[in-house]
């Protein structure tokens, strides 16, 4: 195999873990914490997990550890969406489990929970880990987003356990499969089955967290490229000076990703789609928004700026979202057929203009075009409108073009106006992870194998005080039903994990707030440049600046 210079040198990168897990696997051990509840619905959710509502919060400290031994047979799957650091968990997860065991085993399955459906794994041993130690990607086994939620899955997947002696699965996921993994947990713990299931919280959109999850791993990574790539963009914008960028970041149901880049770099713009929906603002507000800035800079002799653009944008938007119910609505059923076979785009938009409603035709009247025919694009499996299809950054730019040339016409605008497109997406979810998300993630495949040992389900390893050095990191777990509501799905009610948004009374999103008006005017544009691996700790181990302002 041909390794860079880099990689090679990553291989070699020893982990930094919490100070108690420092301690020898013999020992650390347990302290019990509260009883919990979940954070709405209790009564619900204790119904529908009454084998594992409403244990203990637990932390791992210095001491004797008193867990039985026996040998563990642990299977691992990495679940949905790529986030850097996903290597490490697994990693971390060997080393704790071979650390106490020699002959402890551990499975990965291929695929993500398919694999587990299947029986599709590889039984993995030094040399094979030691080819994936602080890299980016899950191709050690891959992933998948097959969700674990059914009886007869349940029944698949606890005669594999059987078949290979599991102990233990530990899910690495996001909401929906850590969801997944407290359901599991649930059904193994009421047919006593004797498998332990333990979630690790993964997702760059850093929309799984809470009080006790901190960050899910990732979001440090992928934040850093993408402010990289957010810092260069600005460095060419400011030295052409002749283009305004719309940049969309990763992000569809939170702005997190959106908020931190912004903190990172300072752009002209950003929206952050909580404020958009909490403020009830309509398209042609947000394009109104940002034309201000574009007049003041362009009446300034500064016809450049960059803009960044949470993926979900849209769906904050009250009309928006209202046009997108009312096309699922139109749509239903065999009016699909009907609309497809429409010879033309004149025929389909008087077919949509006689289905709409007065008020959402006039939202689908404004769009450019190309928007309105992405909105019409292939179908999900729920035939609902795919809105990560739509390219809101150019609906943006184009809705920013009418209104400043309406300000043109009336004298008030004097400047010129031309967009580029950008969206970052894949560019940081496989990037080598940074010595943050490396640290965390073993720390956190770790941190899993002790909730395993002293015989924990329906666990999430957690570690937290994160924006401290790794030393003073505190590991621990929470049992996942205290991260969960019910929320309606597809028709029914379901028990899911509460998604994380950006909090507009917190000190992130203030700090923002206190800010953009001025970088909205002015060039203050900051460039953090590439991810550093190696050097002084306060370059090479940084934490993201909405941690750091978390827990200033």
């Amino acid at each position: 195999m041909n390794l860079s210079p880099l990689q090679k040198a990553r291989y070699e990168y020893v982990p930094k873990l919490p100070g108690m897990l420092r301690n020898g696997i013999s020992k650390i051990c347990v302290r019990n914490g509260e009883a919990t509840t979940s954070v709405a619905d209790q009564d619900k959710i204790k119904a529908l997990f009454p084998n594992t509502y409403g244990k203990n919060e637990i932390t791992f400290e210095k001491g004797e550890n008193n867990s039985p031994a026996k040998k563990q047979v642990v299977g691992v799957i990495l679940s949905g969406g790529q986030a850097p650091g996903g290597h490490n968990v697994v990693c971390g997860l060997y080393d704790a489990l071979k650390a106490t065991d020699k002959n402890n085993v551990l499975l990965g399955f291929k695929g993500g929970p398919s694999g587990l459906i299947d029986d599709d794994f590889v039984e993995f041993d030094d040399a094979f880990i030691d080819q994936y130690r602080n890299t980016g990607g899950f191709d050690i086994i891959g992933s998948g987003r097959t969700k674990l939620e059914t009886t007869d899955q349940f029944k698949v997947v606890t005669e594999v356990a059987k078949k290979h002696g599991l102990t233990a699965i530990v899910i690495i996921g996001g909401d929906d499969s850590n969801t997944n993994a407290a359901v599991l947990a649930e059904y193994m713990a009421a047919n006593n089955t004797g498998v332990q299931v333990i979630g690790c919280p993964k997702t760059i959109d850093g929309d799984l967290k809470n009080e006790d999850i901190e960050a899910s791993f990732g979001f440090d990574t992928a934040t850093k490229t993408y402010s990289e790539l957010i810092g260069n963009i600005e460095r060419d914008a400011n030295s052409a000076k002749k283009y305004w960028h719309f940049i969309k970041v990763m992000g569809r149901s939170a702005s997190h990703v959106a908020l931190e880049c912004a903190l990172e770099t300072q752009p002209n713009i950003c929206l952050i789609g909580e404020e958009v929906a909490a403020k009830k603002m309509s398209l042609s507000q947000i394009a109104s928004q940002i034309a201000d800035s574009v007049e003041k800079r362009g009446n300034a002799g500064n016809n450049f700026g960059v803009a960044i653009i949470p993926e979900g944008i849209v769906e904050f938007v009250p009309e928006f979202s209202k046009l997108i119910a009312e096309i699922n609505e139109l749509l239903a059923g065999e009016n699909t057929v009907k609309f497809n076979a429409l010879p033309d785009w004149d025929a389909k938009y008087a077919f949509i203009e006689k289905g709409l409603t007065k008020e959402s035709m006039a939202v689908f009247a404004i769009l450019p075009q190309l928007i309105q025919q992405q909105l019409f694009l292939e179908r999900d499996p729920h035939g609902n409108v795919q809105v990560s299809l739509i390219e809101s950054e150019k609906l943006l730019s184009a809705l920013v073009k009418d209104e400043l040339e309406k300000r043109k016409a009336a004298g008030t605008y004097k400047g010129k106006f031309s967009a580029l497109h950008h969206f970052f997406g894949y560019e940081g979810r496989c990037a080598f992870p940074s010595n943050f998300d490396a640290d965390y993630c073993y720390s956190l495949g770790y941190n899993a194998f002790m909730l395993i040992q002293y015989g924990f389900t329906g666990y999430l390893s957690k570690v937290s005080n994160l924006s401290k050095p790794a030393e003073e990191w505190v590991a621990g777990g929470m049992p996942i039903t205290k991260m969960m509501n019910i929320e309606r799905r597809n028709g029914e009610d379901k028990p899911v994990i509460r998604k994380a948004l950006v909090e507009l009374d917190g000190k992130p999103f203030k700090y923002f707030a206190e800010n953009r008006d001025k970088w909205a005017v002015e060039t203050a544009f900051t460039y953090p440049g590439a991810i550093q691996y190696y050097g002084p700790s306060e370059v090479c181990d940084l934490t993201t600046r909405t941690l750091a302002l978390e827990h200033s």
